[in-house]
């Protein structure tokens, strides 16, 4: 398994991604450079980190959505390749149409940094298939623009294809408005694409795979997409 993680100026996620994916999840994992117009070959999955792609000037993920590199992102993605994107690489793929909606600004207005817990509504995609349908994972949030938005038959859509990953909840799995941090619709913290090949999440999951630093929950991202990538083989 080969991830390539892009490295956007202001990104500030790309080397914890790396560690997750090299170290912790023991895989292969290269950089590529924003200004890069191909992706190597074997390449199995592109992940768009966290950070503040260009300053997030026009609005978050709108300049970075024009880098050369996401040409090569988008045709990886029509192959049927793997695309993770991960708070900022989030915003990047709905800038882009490559998932549908828009992140907003937090319905309270501030930055918020701090773990949270989030669901496992999907158990059988690429990037869950580790975990189980109910499952709850505690995933470190720092975002001000994480506010999920969509129109109410695009949700309906979602949320019938089971194109909902994670919803935001508390400790006990309750979805509701105390357990939902940033005012996103219907909870949702991360969604898929029609053909589930690509997830944007904002909880960051590679801040929280290592048993060293207390909490090894996002792991399971990580090795769910190996797992997936050896079925292919």
């Amino acid at each position: 398994m080969r991830f390539g993680i892009v490295v956007f100026p202001g990104s500030n996620c790309d080397h914890d991604a790396f560690y997750a994916t090299r170290h912790n999840a023991e895989s292969e994992s290269i950089m590529l450079w924003h200004k890069d117009t191909s992706i190597p070959k074997g390449t199995d999955c592109i992940i768009l980190p966290g950070g503040f792609s260009y300053g997030d000037y026009l609005r978050c993920g709108a300049i970075a959505r024009v880098s050369p590199i996401m040409t090569a992102v988008t045709q990886h993605a029509k192959r049927g390749g793997y695309v993770l994107g991960i708070c900022n690489g989030f915003q990047i793929l709905t800038e882009s149409g490559l998932l549908p909606g828009a992140l907003l600004r937090n319905s309270s207005l501030n930055f918020i940094c701090k773990d949270i817990y989030v669901r496992a509504e999907n158990s059988v995609s690429p990037f869950t298939n580790r975990l189980e349908q109910g499952q709850i994972l505690r995933v470190p949030i720092a975002h001000g623009e994480g506010n999920y938005f969509a129109d109410e038959d695009t949700l309906n859509m979602l949320e019938q294809q089971g194109r909902v990953a994670f919803k935001y909840c508390d400790v006990n799995g309750n979805t509701n408005l105390d357990s939902n941090p940033n005012g996103s619709a219907r909870n949702i913290a991360g969604i898929l694409n029609e053909q589930g090949n690509i997830l944007g999440m904002m909880p960051h999951p590679e801040r929280c795979c290592d048993v060293q630093i207390g909490n090894a929950d996002g792991l399971a991202v990580f090795q769910s997409l190996i797992s997936a990538a050896e079925v292919l083989i």
